[in-house]
């Protein structure tokens, strides 16, 4: 059986990551590729452990949007020319602080019920 707690600290790790990645703000990540390809590399490892958590977990938490996020990893992998950075600024600036908390909370109540 996985354990879920090693995902969420992947997930939170990988969400410190693209925010030290990107604190000089979203002109320097669009300008800079070596940014870019660390960023989306996170944002794809990320998404990754989002799909190997169990199902009942992510059942617990509704919602999170499991399923944009996995879609959105299959964008990230497989149709890798076509993404938009301006749309990857808006996702690390929208979305990433509401997932963190969300695992953050998740890891929490997991830690809380450890034998």
């Amino acid at each position: 059986m996985r354990d879920d707690r090693v995902y969420l600290k992947h997930i939170l790790e990988c969400i410190r990551a693209v925010e030290e990645y990107t604190v000089s703000g979203s002109e320097v990540f669009l300008q800079d590729r070596k940014t870019q390809k660390a960023v989306l590399r996170e944002l794809q490892e990320l998404a990754e452990s989002t799909q190997r958590l169990s199902t009942i977990l992510k059942e617990s938490y509704p919602k999170v949007p499991w399923r944009s996020i996995s879609g959105f990893r299959n964008v990230l992998v497989h149709d890798y020319l076509g993404v938009n950075l301006r749309r990857i600024q808006e996702i690390i600036e929208r979305d990433l602080p509401a997932l963190r908390a969300a695992a953050e909370k998740m890891l929490s109540e997991l830690d809380d019920t450890a034998p």
